[in-house]
């Protein structure tokens, strides 16, 4: 599925999410850019924030990921929104960040985290 496609599914399921969350708090999407990846790797998308934990999906240098804005250290991508990209992608350099993902590409979104150093914003 092209990354377009994948971007609209995922506010498709997040309007379905939101609507059927009676009272619960909006949030917002961040667009981020898989990058930095080596060449013939991909970045891998884990359970939980950690290099030891296990590999929901991995995606390619260029794949736009639906980051929910959520990252360890007390970051929230809200926080960072107004400043220019590098410092956007510095900020999250060293954290481990959620995101919103559809791993077996079968309507079934789930989170997961990716870390930092591979990611900047689209």
């Amino acid at each position: 599925m092209k990354p377009q496609l994948r971007i609209a599914s995922a506010f498709a399921a997040l309007a379905l999410v939101a609507g059927l969350s009676a009272g619960a708090q909006a949030s917002t999407f961040h667009a981020w850019e898989v990058a930095n990846v080596s060449w013939g790797d991909v970045l891998n998308v884990r359970k939980y924030p950690a290099s030891t934990s296990q590999i929901q999906s991995a995606y390619p240098n260029g794949t736009v990921l639906q980051m929910t804005g959520r990252c360890t250290g007390g970051l929230h991508l809200d926080q960072v929104a107004g400043q220019p990209g590098w410092k956007k992608a510095q900020a999250v350099r060293y954290r481990w960040c959620e995101v919103w993902h559809d791993p077996a590409q079968n309507g079934n979104f789930a989170t997961g985290w990716v870390y930092g150093k591979y990611i900047t914003p689209y």
